[in-house]
């Protein structure tokens, strides 16, 4: 399974932007698909994640900003970033999971400042 994230950038606090992540190698819509950041000196963490089935999952932190979509036949994975903050800046990555297979994609970097 090949991840490719794309879609990361400068953007002005409030601002929007959408990441995607294309997938190859696999049968796509298997797939549970999930967005996560990173940023200096901080863990990794979840930002947003959709099942196979549709079912979706924000921590509070971006709940109501940040939106995850998938196209299956384009086996692509989007994450629609609104409202952004300082505090969004981050590496992005986009993750398939499998059963208990992991996959990652390189990150894309966000960075939202004035």
């Amino acid at each position: 399974v090949q991840l490719q994230a794309s879609g990361g950038g400068l953007v002005q606090p409030g601002g929007s932007l959408r990441l995607s992540c294309a997938a190859s190698g696999t049968r796509f819509s298997v797939h549970h698909m999930g967005w996560y950041r990173q940023a200096p000196g901080k863990q990794r963490e979840l930002v947003a994640f959709i099942t196979s089935g549709g079912m979706l999952n924000y921590p509070d932190s971006v709940k109501g900003r940040f939106s995850i979509s998938k196209n299956n036949a384009k086996k692509t994975v989007y994450l629609q970033m609104n409202s952004l903050k300082p505090e969004d800046t981050a590496v992005y990555y986009c993750k398939a999971v499998l059963g208990s297979a992991e996959f990652w994609g390189q990150g894309t970097l966000v960075t939202v400042s004035s």
